[in-house]
């Protein structure tokens, strides 16, 4: 082995270290930016769904509420028969009271 003293300029090693700290610095930068697109891609189809979740949610509550008031007026209706048919029994029965005392 030869005791070979190897010299470099101290500019040349830093010049060096700061081109590859620039290097890293710069891919750092371009991964960061690489994910926070993806990232920005996924918000927004996750905010898309959502959205379509809201309008769905909100064409079920408007279906519900049209059922209820249509399920309101047919109780109303069946209320209505319900009284009919009330008066009309009892009217038989009235009849057949007096067919059966005469």
């Amino acid at each position: 082995m030869s005791n070979e003293t190897v010299t470099y300029s101290l500019e040349a090693v830093l010049t060096r270290i700061e081109s590859k700290i620039d290097s890293l610095e710069k891919r750092m930068d371009e991964k960061i930016d690489s994910l926070e697109k993806r990232m920005n891609e996924r918000f927004d189809k996750v905010d898309e769904r959502f959205d379509k979740v809201e309008d769905r949610l909100t064409k079920v509550e408007i279906g519900q509420a049209e059922l209820k008031a249509e399920l309101k007026g047919d109780i109303k209706v069946l209320d209505e028969k319900i009284e009919g048919l009330t008066v009309r029994v009892g009217y038989q029965e009235f009849t057949n009271r007096g067919i059966l005392i005469s």
